[in-house]
């Protein structure tokens, strides 16, 4: 086997368990391993660390599968990972209040570049690593065999982290639905190795899902990301325990979840604010769905500019929702994205009314939940406004875990904010 040994005192990381390694901390490679085959790691002093895959591409030269010398990955100890996350997850086929679980996590379930959702019996998954492609085989078996009623499994690999991993992703042409607001996405990938069935059943066009009460049309062909954002669950449960009557403004709306949320808990009224006509028709189909969501509107319309609007024709809320898409991809990015958070949070905290909630959120995983509260509490210093911190939210507990040695997995950060003054 090929093995890639260690800089000197490079081996705290992932003597911690640490899944990625860096290009920085490797002194040399022995062996020419190929794109996500598995290498052995060793410290200086020549000490077994665990195994890996390469990926000679990227700056995270390898990302650990094994911490242990005497473990080294094969077929059954990929499977036996599948088998361990989809058992982790077993609550929730035991409740039956949801058919839509992410069953595996990437690194936070021992599986880099890893993801794969279930949505009512069809499993959709992103491999965006190198690692990941190379056990797409067992992989896409595993979860044939594990996930409870499994019947079929899809590929949406289209990510802009496979260039990255030398997996040469390229473009498409048809245009996905949008994360929920600024400028319509295009698929960076969609080649024939990373978008369409991998075994089983073809989905159907429309996945129909449920979320306690709640029902939800999910394409896992256009939509974004595998289809809708699971990870929010958490998140919504609690807008709508807070809805009772209120006048609500949900932006970057996506396909409506958060405002369908919203209805459930009784609200007066929801305004879904999008710029993709592609959400807003399924936030349509998916508000038909629904009995108690009777009191919908819809404006296909740029999120800020449309803040500014209402702001000057000075209209007001009783809740607001701000789940933006990620604005900063890498902390070079940050400074920018910092000011349209700011901005849009800005524009929402002086459209509350008196005791109003603000739900505001960022999936930027360079945004820091610290510098994410310094840049909610610098809004609200502009607005001339007082609030209190009601809660605060992160993706979903449950089949979103963050490993305790893999901090970056923490991605997702909320905070639900009362204006007080």
């Amino acid at each position: 086997m090929h093995k890639v040994i260690l800089n000197a005192k490079r081996d705290y990381a992932t003597l911690h368990r640490h899944p990625w390694i860096f290009s920085g901390a490797i002194r040399s490679v022995e062996g020419t391993p190929g794109v996500g085959e598995t290498v052995a790691v060793c410290s200086a002093k020549g000490d077994g660390l665990g195994y890996g895959s390469y990926s000679p591409h990227s700056q995270i030269r390898v990302r650990m599968l094994s911490f242990r010398a005497d473990a080294v990955p094969d077929a059954a100890f990929i499977d036996g990972l599948v088998a361990d996350a989809v058992r982790r997850r077993a609550a929730f086929w035991a409740d039956g209040r949801t058919n839509a679980v992410r069953v595996v996590n990437a690194e936070s379930d021992g599986l880099p570049g890893v993801i794969a959702d279930v949505y009512n019996g069809f499993a959709v998954v992103q491999l965006a690593s190198a690692g990941a492609e190379f056990w797409k085989p067992v992989l896409v078996e595993a979860l044939m065999r594990h996930v409870p009623g499994c019947r079929g499994v899809y590929n949406r690999s289209d990510v802009d982290a496979r260039a990255r991993e030398g997996l040469r992703a390229r473009p498409q042409q048809a245009a996905v639905l949008p994360e929920g607001g600024g400028a319509p996405a295009t698929d960076k990938g969609g080649g024939p190795n990373e978008v369409g069935l991998l075994a089983g059943e073809e989905p159907p066009e429309l996945i129909e899902v449920k979320e306690g009460a709640i029902r939800y049309l999910v394409d896992v062909r256009r939509g974004h990301k595998t289809g809708f954002y699971l990870d929010q669950r958490d998140a919504r449960a609690a807008v709508g325990a807070l809805a009772k009557d209120a006048d609500v403004l949900n932006c970057f709306s996506y396909t409506g979840g958060f405002g369908l949320a919203a209805c459930a808990g009784g609200a007066k009224s929801v305004t879904h604010l999008d710029v993709s006509a592609g959400a807003l028709a399924l936030a349509r189909q998916n508000t038909a769905l629904n009995p108690s969501a009777t009191v919908c509107d819809f404006v296909e319309a740029d999120v800020f500019r449309q803040l500014r609007l209402y702001r000057d024709q000075g209209r007001s809320f009783d809740l607001i929702v701000l789940d933006p898409p990620k604005f900063a991809d890498t902390k070079a990015g940050l400074m920018r994205a910092t000011r349209g958070y700011k901005d849009i949070n800005l524009l929402a905290m002086k459209m509350l009314r008196p005791n109003g909630l603000l739900a505001t959120f960022s999936c930027s995983g360079a945004m820091t939940p610290d510098l994410f509260d310094k840049v909610c509490a610098e809004a609200a210093f502009d607005a001339k406004r007082a609030f209190q911190i009601v809660a605060r939210t992160r993706q979903a507990a449950g089949d979103h875990p963050v490993g305790l040695s893999f901090p970056e997995g923490l991605y997702l950060k909320g905070l639900l904010l009362r204006a007080i003054g």
